[in-house]
């Protein structure tokens, strides 16, 4: 009995030591809407602060897109991501993630839009002149798992036009936003997808590219960036971590507020705010609304099969739409 009590013992202690090492370090993901030297000057003292006011290492993980820091979620090497809504989306689903707090732009916007941009002197002016697909054009996407850069443009863009932008264009490119809207002032393509986010930080720093682009679509409201944690993070590190973004920059904060808000005007914050999965709903109301559209527009599929799978993703998008109405969300 003895031998029995000493090995649960030492089990016990074994896991209370893995689970505390786990929660003194935190690998925080940085979806790459820009190159990594651009992004990492703008995170590291939000990064830096956190770890000093939650006393969690906290470090910086980056990939080279979007897919990498969910898959780093899923695999438990990412414990806590800056994500948009879409990859928000993808690393709940399958990366046992959960939405926590929300950013907030320094504008005061609710949000922000995605845009497809041209350069200033293209015959381009509208989605009608984008959409002649007549196979001459080069159009830019964003990451597959972008909301602004990938799935609202091929919600309300093409899908909505029954367009597949591959039998469109003359050649689809995938790269993050900063990469396209240089791609398209320096002439490299006709068109591409951005944000209203990234196209006031290439107007601030890049002013000569500014110059040379316009934007000849403008999307509805997509909702400010989620931050999302594993649930598996111990109940301990995600007090220290939550209180940490509510507080920052905000006169609760126990750090210096006039820094942490220069940190945040930074990134094109102003301080954070409380969100959870809920905020997630318009964006899977788009991804049904692109998944019926792109059966609408299947001309192999047997025509009683069409019916019942769009049927089936009509009642999803039609729970989630009531959903959205019951919180009151726009």
């Amino acid at each position: 009995m003895k031998t029995l009590l000493k090995t649960v013992a030492a089990a016990s202690l074994a896991a209370l030591v893995s689970h505390t090492a786990l929660a003194e370090e935190i690998n925080f993901g940085i979806i790459s809407t820009e190159s990594q030297q651009a992004l990492k000057p703008k995170w590291e003292p939000l990064l830096a602060d956190m770890s000093k006011a939650t006393g969690l290492d906290i470090k910086p993980f980056f990939a080279s897109d979007y897919a990498g820091v969910i898959e780093g979620m899923r695999f438990g090497k990412v414990q806590m991501a800056w994500y948009g809504n879409k990859s928000a989306m993808e690393a709940v689903d399958r990366a046992d993630g959960e939405v926590f707090v929300q950013t907030v732009s320094s504008t005061g916007d609710p949000g922000y839009w995605s845009l497809i941009l041209a350069p200033k002197d293209s015959k381009l002016n509208s989605v009608e002149d984008l959409l002649k697909c007549d196979q001459s054009l080069n159009f830019g996407l964003g990451d597959p798992n972008s909301t602004s850069g990938y799935l609202v443009p091929m919600t309300f863009v093409f899908g909505a036009n029954g367009v597949d932008p591959k039998a469109c264009f003359k050649n689809v490119t995938n790269a993050n936003h900063e990469t396209n809207a240089m791609a398209v002032a320096n002439g490299q393509v006709d068109a591409a997808a951005n944000n209203t986010e990234n196209l006031a930080l290439i107007e601030k720093n890049q002013p000569a590219a500014f110059a040379k682009i316009k934007v000849i679509w403008k999307s509805p409201l997509i909702p400010s960036d989620p931050i999302v944690w594993r649930k598996d993070l111990p109940a301990e590190a995600k007090a220290k971590i939550k209180d940490f973004f509510l507080t920052y920059g905000t006169d609760q904060s126990k750090g210096d507020v006039a820094k942490e808000k220069a940190v945040l005007e930074g990134l094109a914050w102003a301080p954070f705010r409380a969100s959870s999965d809920d905020q997630l709903l318009p964006i899977r109301v788009m991804e049904l609304a692109k998944s019926i559209a792109k059966l609408n527009a299947d001309t192999a599929m047997p025509a009683d099969q069409k019916k019942a799978e769009i049927a089936k993703l009509e009642a999803q998008k039609a729970a989630f739409e009531d959903k959205i109405k019951k919180n009151g969300q726009s």
